[in-house]
This record gives C-alpha cells, structure tokens and sequence, in this order.
C-alpha cells in the first residue's frame, strides 16, 4: 500500500497560502470607503497633550465643530498598514467613589492605549475613543442608570467599526472628569456637578445592559506566557501559537488532545480516543510528558497527568527545543496551559449539555471580589461529565468530576498572591484497540465490527485522581524590574487494569491474552522563582530572565500480572475477568532536577532589530528500588545537560517580522549499555527560519516557519547484544508549517492552518533508515471558520463550520501498515444573546469511517462516528 494522493498537499498549501494573503488583497483592492471626517481629526491632534498624561481636569474644553463632510482616503496596502491599530474594549466597570464614580474600560492585552476625546455637551460629558471599538458581548452597548446622585447615566455606545462613545448623563449639567494613570485600561475618575456625591446613592443601580468580558471571543491573543517574558508573538523569533478558550468551546471540544490538535500547525493526536491520557505530537515527536502550567513547569517524570478543559483559559504551543523554559522535555515543543484566574467584576456562568451516546455534562464559573476593596477575589470552577462510548461492551464509560478553586490577594500595589488548587477524578476505559487485520489491512475473516471490544468489561478500566495544590506570589520592585515565585504540590493516583492483547495467532481470529495491573502513588513537589528585569546599555534595550526550577517526585508503583483466556475476534464471549496472579513487583522510583537559566532579550535600532540569547544547565537524577526484596540493590543515576536559545528577529514593519533560530532541549535515558555505563540522555535540535504578519488592524495574525529538527542519542538495540541497548540512533523531523488565526471581517473568525512534516529514521540497528516515524503524517489542514451577526433581528445568530484533514500515516516504526487519510467536516449553529448561550455542535458530520491513532498492529483505535450535542450556558 502507499500513501493515498487524494489529497494532494500541494494543492492545500496553496489553499492555505491564499487565505493567510486574503487580508492583503482586500486592502489593495481599489474600492470607496467611509472614513473619519475632519472634525474627528482635528480633535485627534488635539487630544494629543493627553497622551501618557497625569490626572487632567478636563472640564474646560471647547465645544464640538461643524462636521463636514465625508470624502475618500487611500486605500493603498502602504497606507491602510500605516493606520493606527483598532483597541478591543472587552469590559466595562462602574464603580462608586468618595467623590462621584470611577469608570474603567477594560482592553484587551496587547492592544494600543486608549486616548479619549472629551467635550461638555448639554448635561453631558461625551468622551469620544478613536481607532476602538467594541468586544462581541458588549456589541450592544451597555447602560447603567442613576450609578450614584447628581449622574443620570453611564453609557458605551458604537459609532461605527472604528470609534465608541461613552456619554456620561448628569442632573443640570455635564460632570468633570480625570484621567487616572492605568498601565493597560482607560480609568476616569467621575465628578458629579457640585461634587453632591454620596457614597450610598439613594437611588439603586439598575443595569440596563451588561458586557462585561474577558475579550474571550477574540480567536487571535498578541501575547503570550509561554516564554516567561510576556513577549509578543510579533517579537518572539520562534513559532508560538495559542488557543483561546473561545476556539475550543465554540467547536464544542471536550477532549484536550483534540483543541490543540485540530486548532494548531505541525500538532497531531499522539494516543488512542477516549485514553485517559492527552497525548499529542508536534513536529513528529510526542510532548506528553511535560509542560507548563501558568508558564511555570509541571515535570513528571513517570507519568503525565490527565486535563480538564473546564478551567482553561487558553492554551499556548511552543514549537521545537525549548528546555530553556521547559528542562527535560521532547524536542517537539512545549505547552503551556493557562488555567482561569479571578476577576474584580462578579461573574456567575452555569452550563449544561446534552449528546449523542447519553453524553452529559454540568458546570459552573463563579468569580468575583471577597471584599470592598476589592484586594481579595475568587474563582470557582466546576465540572462533572458523563458519556457512553459507540463500543458494544458495559463499562466502557467515560467519567470526569473536577473543581477548580483560586484565590487571589493584592497585598499591595506591587504585591500579588495567589493560591490555586484543583481536584480532578477521572474515569475510561483502559484501552479500546482493535488488530489492524480486519480494520485497516485485510482479514480474509472479514472486517472487524466498528464497535467490537476484546478486552473484559468487568475488569479493564483505567480510574485516576489528582489533587494539586500551590501559590503563586509576584512583586514588582518597579516598573523595569519584578520577582516571580511558584510552589506546586501534587498527588497523582492511577490504576490501570487490562486483558492486554499479546497476539494475533494465525487463524487471524483467535487473540491470546494476559491480564496486568498497574498502580501509580506519585506525589510530587515544583517550585520555580524568577526575576525579570529591563534595562538600557546605550542604544540597546535589554529584557533579562534569570531563574531556579526544582522538582522532586516519589513515584510508589506496583505490578500484577495475570493469566487470561483467549478470545475470538469475531464473536467474543467474555470470561468476566482474568485468572491468577503469575508474578507482582513493588518499586520506590524517585527523580529530581534542579535547572538554573539566564536569557537576554536585546533591542536596538528602535527595537527594529531583536537578538535573544540564552542557557539553560540541569541536574536530573532518578532512582529506583525494590521494595519486596530487601537483598536488592537500590539503581540510581545522575545526568547533567546545557541547553542554548539564539534567536534573531528583525520587524520590517510594526506588524511584518522576519526570524531565525537555534534550540535545544534534552530528556534524560535510564538505563545501562552492555558495558554497564549509563546513558547519556537525548538532545534535540533544531533549526528554524520564518516570518510573521499582523493584519486587518492586529485582528488577525499569520505565521510561516521552515524548520530542521533532528534528535540524537535514540535508545536502539545492541548489535553485540540484543538483549541491550546502545544510543546511536538518530531521528530527523523536516517541516514547513502556515497558521492564520483571528478576525477576517466584522462577525467572522478563523483559524487555519496547514502542515508539511517529514519525520523519518537516519539510523537505527532494528528499523529502516528512511521509514517513517509512527503515526506522524506528512500533510494536515485544519480549517475552522466561525460567522455571527452583529446587529439587526438576528444579531447574536452565529455558524460554524470546520474540515480537518489528516494524511495517510505509518501505523508503526516499522512502517508494516498504513493508516489512511480522512477529510472530518465538523459544523456549529449558536445563538448568543445578553446573558444567555445556546450551541448546537455535529461532529464527523458525514459519519467518515477513520483511524485517529494506533499503539503497534494489535491495538488501531478508530474514531468516533458522527456525534452531536446541544449545550447552553446562563450569565448572571
């Protein structure tokens, strides 16, 4: 069989290039437009003494003038680039002070300050915001009457796709305000006339319309935590992708793997569906066992915990070496999971769904302050989930309970401290493969049932609990410099029960079988403390990053293993368990690693021109000893390693950057050669060259990266001893990836990407040089577009529609079967109105008959057919 060429790659990567372009072509496209008239520019130059400005009274300014009228302006790519960016408000706070109101208009991260126009009308003090506008739930504006004595009103309106205007309503006469200093949000300090203001007003605030969000209906995020520095994409000479919740839940995903898998380039399922574990490749190299948590490292050193989708806010992929921020990790990157935190607004969101296979799922979101100061605030996430599976078997079921509480206390304008916790319980079968003769090669038996089960219901299982806890105190000394300090602790409980499959006897039919249990007492201990400062030699401005990671885990593991009956493939008939126990061990397996780093960010020739350059050196050590027998010897081994980041990038434009880079990273090999020497551990390395846009105003961003990806020191067997093993093996990953991710029009949201990977063996003593690595395919697409309307009747009716394209991939390393491509077609209807959320989700919508993963020949773990699932959620 060779890989299928239905889908030629080449056709979709000029697909996928002419969309990341559309941004451009519309722009110097020759059409008539509707621009800002004279009279708002004239304000404009006016209101350019309140740039970066103190506290202002700005009571005393002149009245509005005469608008003439509109006329055209270029519309060349040159000029429309040049244009100031387009802020998001994605919040509104109104709260009362000693002397009147404070009025806080929250933006998203990254975005331009917000510089307001204000002018006395009448009873009103209008505040006009130029080149801003309006985040989805606060599309329809928002009003609040009588907030304290002496304001009628408070009111955020839309002018047009550019300009918002607050209009500030008093009782005789406009109010005055100030401008209060705020490093990202606009915040006015409002005076009623006469300053008549009471603490308690007597009239109560009525909300007419709320809007406040955290802008998570934005698909594109400027910036990131994964490199610990807050960079921005634009300036990070790497490839960075993130995926906000907004993504994930408006294509209704549940499972971890799939909302990095289907939302990122050179990002591919790296284990069986409905595995308790989230496993996901990147540039062909699987990443499972560690990651980042809030930008701080979560290192295990035996296994990788299970996630929850429930208390995510976003997720970010570091492609490529990154032990410089990460330690031991796989050369393929790095995620970093960013979980909600508390907000100062109170916030109260329930939601529930309901599917195909009696999938149900409830959760809640609390959040908001503990007291007046607002100093102390909470956030409270819950979920529980249940859903059957389309396998023919009892017990099979899926189930997750998790809650998710944190609080944080700012101790002090330049203090913060906050305690986060999480306990999540989760329940799936232990493994679903079924022999890839009869699913994916021929069977001359016939094929295998889609929902066949060869395991034993009564006993597979997989069942694990995490409780975690931890605090996370920041400090700024000032404005250039701050302290970062993270304790995480962890007990991770796992049980695995299986009648694992041990082969396929010739008759193509008959399964031989053995029972096994695993169980895992791992508890584990993180602290990580770090500075960052910024300042300037001469012309170069420097960003450093100088920090300690230590991590210590103990890892009480035992093993049983059983006799078990055979079973038919065609027509199992269950034995309702295993037999005797035929052997069991019980083993102490401990590791530790202390990693200490340095990095400088430098700019210069007007922060056009960026070098990054830093290192990274670890000490690992891990143990094991044998807790049964006392005569044994306790194992242990000791490794070290240095890890280097050189990176360049050069910004042709504020929104254009070129980039190139060096990296590695390592992962420690346990182990003894035939000569008794411990391994050295596994380095990778990478090369990497490419470029990064932010068009349409920073609403929409694209990347294109060229990378040469190899890692060396592969554990392969001994030629003189087969029962060893040496390291000369040697892997290579070669790739091209493009993603554009964000808002192409007003209401329609996008996220496409397209990957070329070429992973395969340059040298091996079992496998060919030049086969393919498992389960990696050459060429994937993901494309997800998503429309809502804005205004009129329908205003709040959005669809979705999504294709994923996976290519034909190696069901093994040593390329004995294939597994075929497949084109899944995902669509969404949602309504999404003032407070309340309605979504209708189809996933597989064409039902296509695929293979998402498969562990060796015995075990090919099919996908699900078409689901669907209605879902609401409540604001209040």
């Amino acid at each position: 069989m060779t890989r299928s060429k239905d889908l030629n790659w080449v056709k979709y990567s000029f697909f996928l290039f002419q969309l990341s372009l559309l941004p451009l072509l519309i722009s110097i496209n020759p059409v008539v437009a509707e621009t800002k008239s004279d009279w708002r520019s004239q304000r404009a130059t006016r209101s350019e003494s309140f740039r970066g400005a103190h506290p202002l009274n700005l009571t005393a300014v002149n009245s509005v003038q005469d608008i003439p009228p509109r006329h055209q302006v270029s519309t060349s790519a040159i000029d429309l680039l040049a244009q100031a960016p387009v802020t998001r408000v994605t919040g509104v706070e109104v709260n009362q002070t000693n002397s009147g109101l404070e009025v806080i208009l929250q933006t998203a991260a990254g975005g331009q300050r917000l510089v307001p126009l204000i002018l006395p009308e009448g009873k009103n003090l209008v505040v006009d915001i130029l080149d801003a506008t309006l985040g989805f739930d606060l599309r329809n504006g928002v009003t609040k009457t009588n907030p304290v004595e002496g304001i009628k009103s408070v009111a955020l309106t839309k002018v047009d796709e550019s300009s918002i205007r607050l209009t500030i309503t008093g009782g005789s006469k406009a109010p005055s305000a100030e401008i209060i200093p705020s490093r990202q949000n606009l915040v006015l300090s409002v005076t009623p006339e006469g300053n008549t203001a009471q603490t308690k007003p007597d009239e109560e605030i009525e909300v007419i319309a709320t809007g406040e969000a955290a802008d998570n209906n934005d698909y594109f995020v400027p910036d990131v935590g994964v490199t610990r520095t807050n960079t921005p994409i634009i300036d990070t000479p790497g490839t960075v992708r993130v995926i906000p919740r907004q993504i994930f839940e408006d294509q209704g995903t549940t499972e971890f793997r799939d909302a990095l898998s289907r939302n990122a380039a050179g990002v591919v399922t790296g284990g069986s569906p409905r595995s308790q574990f989230n496993n996901v490749k990147i540039r062909g190299f699987d990443v499972s066992s560690n990651s980042l948590v809030n930008g701080i490292p979560e290192t295990f050193f035996t296994l990788s915990t299970p996630r929850d989708l429930s208390n995510i806010e976003r997720l970010e992929i570091l492609s490529g070496p990154a032990s410089i921020v990460g330690g031991q990790i796989s050369p393929g990157g790095i995620v970093n999971v960013v979980t909600k935190q508390p907000s100062l607004s109170p916030l109260y969101e329930l939601s529930a769904s309901y599917g195909s296979f009696n999938t149900v799922q409830g959760a809640f979101d609390f959040s908001g302050p503990l007291n007046d100061s607002k100093t102390v605030a909470y956030r409270l996430n819950a979920s529980i989930y249940h859903s059957g599976t389309f396998i023919d078997a009892d017990n099979v079921d899926i189930e997750r309970f998790s809650i998710a509480p944190v609080i944080s206390w700012q101790i002090g304008k330049q203090t913060k401290l906050s305690f986060e916790g999480l306990y999540f319980d989760n329940r799936t079968p232990q493994r679903v493969g079924l022999p890839a003769r009869g699913t994916v090669l021929d069977n001359p038996n016939g094929e295998i049932p889609r929902d066949q089960f060869v395991g034993e219901p009564d006993f597979d299982g997989s069942t694990n609990k995490l409780t975690q806890i931890g605090y996370d105190l920041e400090h700024s000394f000032s404005d250039n410099w701050s302290l970062r300090h993270v304790f995480r602790y962890m007990n991770f409980q796992n049980e695995q029960k299986e009648a694992f499959v041990n082969e396929l006897q010739d008759d193509l039919r008959t399964l031989e079988r053995s029972g096994d249990l695993f169980i895992d007492d791992i508890n584990n201990y993180q602290a990580t403390a770090y500075v960052t400062g910024k300042f300037e030699t001469g012309k170069i401005n420097h960003e450093l990053l100088a920090g300690v990671d230590y991590v210590f885990e103990e890892d009480f593991f035992e093993s049983e293993f059983f006799e078990a009956e055979s079973i038919d493939l065609f027509k199992p008939e269950f034995a309702g368990g295993v037999g005797e126990s035929i052997d069991s061990s019980n083993v102490l397996q401990t590791g530790n690693g202390l990693g200490i780093y340095l990095q400088d960010q430098l700019k210069t020739f007007d922060n056009r021109l960026i070098f990054v350059l830093g290192g990274r050196v670890d000490f690992v050590g891990s143990s094991s000893e044998d807790l049964v027998d006392e005569s044994s010897e306790k194992e242990s081994q000791d490794d070290s390693a240095f890890s280097p980041r050189v990176g360049v990038l050069y910004k042709l434009a504020d929104n254009i950057s070129l980039y190139g880079s060096f990296s590695r990273s390592f992962k420690q090999e346990i182990g003894r050669s035939l000569n008794n020497e411990t391994f050295e551990p596994s380095r990778g390395t990478q090369y990497e060259v490419g470029a990064k846009a932010d068009w349409l105003n920073k609403r929409l961003s694209t990347t294109l990266a060229f990378y040469d990806l190899t890692q060396t020191n592969v554990l392969t067997e001994d030629p003189d001893d087969p029962e060893f093993e040496i390291q000369t093996g040697e892997q290579n990953s070669q790739g091209i990836e493009l993603q554009t991710t964000g808002e192409i029009l007003p209401g329609w949201s996008v996220v496409a990407s397209y990957a070329y990977t070429n992973a395969e063996i340059i040298q091996d003593n079992v496998f060919a040089v030049g086969n393919s690595l498992a389960n990696v395919p050459e060429n994937t697409v993901n494309l997800w577009n998503t429309y809502t309307i804005s205004e009129g009747d329908l205003s709040g009716l959005g669809f979705g529609l999504g294709l994923f394209y996976v290519g034909s991939r190696e069901g093994d390393l040593d390329n004995s079967f294939q597994l075929d491509d497949y084109l899944r077609t995902d669509a969404a209807i949602y309504y999404r109105r003032d407070k309340l959320d309605l979504a209708l989700n189809f996933k597989n919508l064409f039902d296509v008959d695929y293979v998402e993963f498969a562990d060796d020949d015995l075990r090919v773990g099919l996908a699900d057919p078409f689901t669907a699932e209605f879902s609401a959620s409540y604001k209040f």
